[in-house]
């Protein structure tokens, strides 16, 4: 950061901290603008800003949430999260057919159910693959249901999408979810007011 920035009591960790509250209070302009701010304010911190990726995908900024995502992938090859939503940003830009063919390649990531979910996102896999590898285990449900949900939505079945969310979106996967459980109910409420 610069001398300027410092001097002026500009930092951006408070900045960030309000993108991601404005977030999860369904800010999305608002949390747009200070995840853009915190890029001003910080150039190096833009690869680690995965969750700015996903707040251009809510404000329709498709291109820039695909750029973040594919900058990501340069701090964390490995994660299967960040090439599902780089193909939900290419799908709503482009086409799904695009986004399959656009699909980042991700290394080993160890976290089940992510392995089918990617595989499902590339066309290698159903959702029934996805669901079956969760098994029991309350954080794989949730990120089962939560990519199944976003998936649908990105194939445009609005019906099977709106039962996988409003799942993920249950009061019973908060603790599991974190703040992937806050894009789940910011995704229901999308859902509901589109009805």
């Amino acid at each position: 950061m610069s001398l300027l920035l410092l001097l002026l009591g500009a930092q951006p960790q408070p900045i960030l901290d309000r993108a991601v509250a404005h977030f999860e209070a369904g800010r999305i302009a608002e949390s747009v603008a200070d995840f853009d701010r915190v890029v001003q304010l910080d150039p190096s911190a833009a690869p680690y800003l995965w969750q700015r990726g996903i707040a251009l995908y809510y404000a329709g900024r498709y291109g820039d949430c695909r750029r973040q995502f594919e900058l990501h992938r340069t701090v964390n090859p490995n994660d299967v999260e960040n090439a599902a939503w780089h193909f939900l940003c290419v799908a709503r830009a482009e086409t799904p057919a695009a986004a399959r063919m656009a699909l980042l390649p991700v290394g080993q990531d160890a976290r089940v159910p992510m392995r089918q979910v990617y595989e499902m996102f590339r066309g290698a896999a159903t959702p029934d693959d996805v669901v079956r590898a969760a098994g029991a285990q309350t954080a794989a449900q949730f990120y089962a249901q939560l990519y199944l949900g976003l998936y649908f939505e990105a194939l445009g079945d609005r019906r099977r999408a709106g039962e996988h969310i409003r799942t993920a979106a249950a009061d019973r996967y908060a603790a599991a979810g974190g703040f992937m459980h806050t894009v789940a109910r910011v995704q229901r409420g999308l859902l509901e007011r589109r009805r």
